[in-house]
Protein backbone atom coordinates (compact mmCIF):
# COMPACT_ATOMS: atom_id res chain seq x y z
CA UNK A 1 0.00 0.00 0.00
CA UNK A 2 1.29 3.44 -0.86
CA UNK A 3 -0.40 6.68 0.10
CA UNK A 4 0.86 9.83 -1.58
CA UNK A 5 0.70 13.27 0.04
CA UNK A 6 -2.74 14.81 -0.31
CA UNK A 7 -4.55 11.61 -1.28
CA UNK A 8 -7.80 10.42 0.28
CA UNK A 9 -7.85 6.63 0.54
CA UNK A 10 -10.72 4.51 1.83
CA UNK A 11 -10.62 1.06 3.42
CA UNK A 12 -13.74 -1.07 3.21
CA UNK A 13 -14.25 -4.60 4.42
CA UNK A 14 -16.11 -6.81 6.83
CA UNK A 15 -15.54 -6.63 10.59
CA UNK A 16 -12.35 -8.39 11.61
CA UNK A 17 -10.61 -7.94 8.26
CA UNK A 18 -7.81 -5.77 9.71
CA UNK A 19 -8.85 -2.25 8.72
CA UNK A 20 -8.51 -0.76 12.21
CA UNK A 21 -5.36 -2.78 12.90
CA UNK A 22 -3.78 -1.24 9.81
CA UNK A 23 -4.77 2.29 10.86
CA UNK A 24 -3.58 1.70 14.44
CA UNK A 25 -0.10 0.74 13.25
CA UNK A 26 0.54 4.20 11.79
CA UNK A 27 0.72 6.03 15.17
CA UNK A 28 2.43 2.87 16.53
CA UNK A 29 -0.34 1.68 18.81
CA UNK A 30 0.74 -1.67 17.35
CA UNK A 31 3.93 -2.57 15.54
CA UNK A 32 3.83 -4.86 12.51
CA UNK A 33 4.99 -8.43 13.03
CA UNK A 34 6.35 -8.53 9.50
CA UNK A 35 6.97 -6.01 6.76
CA UNK A 36 7.56 -2.34 7.42
CA UNK A 37 5.80 0.98 7.45
CA UNK A 38 7.66 4.02 6.18
CA UNK A 39 6.94 7.71 5.92
CA UNK A 40 8.93 9.48 3.24
CA UNK A 41 11.14 6.39 3.07
CA UNK A 42 11.96 6.36 6.80
CA UNK A 43 10.77 3.45 8.97
CA UNK A 44 8.24 4.73 11.49
CA UNK A 45 10.06 3.12 14.40
CA UNK A 46 12.93 5.55 13.73
CA UNK A 47 10.73 8.55 14.54
CA UNK A 48 10.34 9.69 18.13
CA UNK A 49 6.89 8.55 19.20
CA UNK A 50 5.85 12.07 20.24
CA UNK A 51 6.97 13.52 16.91
CA UNK A 52 5.22 10.78 14.94
CA UNK A 53 1.92 11.20 16.77
CA UNK A 54 2.10 14.98 16.58
CA UNK A 55 1.86 14.67 12.81
CA UNK A 56 -1.07 12.25 12.84
CA UNK A 57 -4.66 13.22 13.55
CA UNK A 58 -7.07 10.43 14.46
CA UNK A 59 -10.86 10.48 14.71
CA UNK A 60 -12.62 7.35 15.88
CA UNK A 61 -16.28 6.48 16.28
CA UNK A 62 -16.34 7.42 19.97
CA UNK A 63 -14.70 10.78 20.62
CA UNK A 64 -13.75 12.41 23.91
CA UNK A 65 -14.63 16.04 24.55
CA UNK A 66 -13.75 18.05 27.60
CA UNK A 67 -16.24 19.84 29.86
CA UNK A 68 -15.10 23.25 28.69
CA UNK A 69 -15.80 25.69 25.87
CA UNK A 70 -15.93 24.89 22.18
CA UNK A 71 -12.82 27.05 21.74
CA UNK A 72 -10.87 25.14 24.41
CA UNK A 73 -11.91 21.80 22.95
CA UNK A 74 -10.67 22.74 19.49
CA UNK A 75 -7.41 24.28 20.72
CA UNK A 76 -6.67 21.48 23.18
CA UNK A 77 -2.94 21.10 23.72
CA UNK A 78 -1.87 24.47 22.34
CA UNK A 79 -1.61 27.48 24.59
CA UNK A 80 -2.09 30.94 23.11
CA UNK A 81 -3.96 29.64 20.07
CA UNK A 82 -5.28 32.47 17.93
CA UNK A 83 -8.97 32.88 17.20
CA UNK A 84 -8.15 32.72 13.47
CA UNK A 85 -6.49 29.30 13.87
CA UNK A 86 -9.42 27.96 15.88
CA UNK A 87 -12.05 29.34 13.51
CA UNK A 88 -10.18 28.05 10.45
CA UNK A 89 -10.22 24.51 11.85
CA UNK A 90 -13.93 24.84 12.70
CA UNK A 91 -14.71 26.10 9.18
CA UNK A 92 -12.93 23.15 7.58
CA UNK A 93 -14.81 20.77 9.88
CA UNK A 94 -18.12 22.42 8.86
CA UNK A 95 -18.72 23.55 12.46
CA UNK A 96 -18.10 27.33 12.34
CA UNK A 97 -21.57 28.33 11.12
CA UNK A 98 -23.24 26.43 13.95
CA UNK A 99 -20.85 27.87 16.54
CA UNK A 100 -21.41 31.42 15.28
CA UNK A 101 -25.18 30.94 15.71
CA UNK A 102 -24.82 30.21 19.44
CA UNK A 103 -25.32 33.01 21.97
CA UNK A 104 -21.84 32.55 23.43
CA UNK A 105 -20.22 31.47 20.15
CA UNK A 106 -16.86 29.79 20.68
CA UNK A 107 -17.15 30.37 24.45
CA UNK A 108 -20.18 28.05 24.66
CA UNK A 109 -19.67 25.18 27.12
CA UNK A 110 -20.05 21.73 25.59
CA UNK A 111 -21.14 19.97 28.78
CA UNK A 112 -19.84 16.67 30.05
CA UNK A 113 -18.50 14.59 27.12
CA UNK A 114 -20.19 17.03 24.73
CA UNK A 115 -23.70 16.50 26.12
CA UNK A 116 -24.98 19.80 24.69
CA UNK A 117 -24.06 18.74 21.13
CA UNK A 118 -25.62 16.27 18.72
CA UNK A 119 -23.61 13.22 17.64
CA UNK A 120 -22.68 14.88 14.35
CA UNK A 121 -21.64 18.10 16.09
CA UNK A 122 -19.43 16.13 18.51
CA UNK A 123 -17.75 14.37 15.60
CA UNK A 124 -17.23 17.64 13.69
CA UNK A 125 -15.88 19.35 16.81
CA UNK A 126 -13.39 16.52 17.31
CA UNK A 127 -12.42 16.70 13.63
CA UNK A 128 -11.84 20.44 14.13
CA UNK A 129 -9.56 19.61 17.09
CA UNK A 130 -7.56 17.17 14.99
CA UNK A 131 -7.40 19.63 12.06
CA UNK A 132 -6.24 22.36 14.43
CA UNK A 133 -3.12 20.26 15.03
CA UNK A 134 -2.46 20.55 11.28
CA UNK A 135 -1.38 16.92 10.89
CA UNK A 136 0.16 15.59 7.71
CA UNK A 137 -1.94 12.44 8.04
CA UNK A 138 -5.57 12.24 9.17
CA UNK A 139 -7.03 8.85 10.12
CA UNK A 140 -10.82 8.48 10.26
CA UNK A 141 -11.85 5.14 11.79
CA UNK A 142 -15.61 4.70 11.48
CA UNK A 143 -15.97 8.40 12.27
CA UNK A 144 -19.41 8.59 10.62
CA UNK A 145 -20.90 5.18 11.41
CA UNK A 146 -23.43 6.38 13.99
CA UNK A 147 -24.40 9.64 12.30
CA UNK A 148 -27.52 10.66 10.43
CA UNK A 149 -27.23 11.44 6.72
CA UNK A 150 -27.06 15.23 7.20
CA UNK A 151 -24.22 14.99 9.73
CA UNK A 152 -22.44 12.53 7.45
CA UNK A 153 -22.79 15.00 4.57
CA UNK A 154 -21.12 17.73 6.65
CA UNK A 155 -18.24 15.45 7.51
CA UNK A 156 -17.92 14.41 3.84
CA UNK A 157 -17.67 18.10 2.95
CA UNK A 158 -14.95 18.43 5.60
CA UNK A 159 -13.02 15.57 4.04
CA UNK A 160 -13.44 17.02 0.55
CA UNK A 161 -12.06 20.36 1.79
CA UNK A 162 -8.89 18.55 2.92
CA UNK A 163 -8.21 16.98 -0.47
CA UNK A 164 -4.66 17.86 -1.49
CA UNK A 165 -3.83 19.47 1.87
CA UNK A 166 -3.12 16.32 3.88
CA UNK A 167 -3.25 12.59 3.39
CA UNK A 168 -6.53 11.15 4.68
CA UNK A 169 -7.17 7.46 5.35
CA UNK A 170 -10.79 6.53 5.98
CA UNK A 171 -12.33 3.35 7.34
CA UNK A 172 -16.06 3.16 6.75
CA UNK A 173 -18.87 0.70 6.18
CA UNK A 174 -21.08 3.09 4.22
CA UNK A 175 -20.15 3.67 0.60
CA UNK A 176 -21.59 7.19 0.81
CA UNK A 177 -18.85 8.11 3.28
CA UNK A 178 -16.06 7.14 0.90
CA UNK A 179 -17.56 7.78 -2.53
CA UNK A 180 -15.05 10.55 -3.30
CA UNK A 181 -11.96 8.69 -2.09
Amino acid sequence: LEARPGEVIAFLGPPGSGKSSLINMLPRFYDPTEGEITIDGIKIDQFALKSLRKNIGMVQQDVFLFTSSLKENIAYGKENASDDEIESAARTAQMDEHIQSLDDGYDTAVGERGSTLSGGQRQRLFIARELFKQPNLLLLDEATSSLDSESERYIQESIDALRGKMTVLIIAHRLSTVRNA
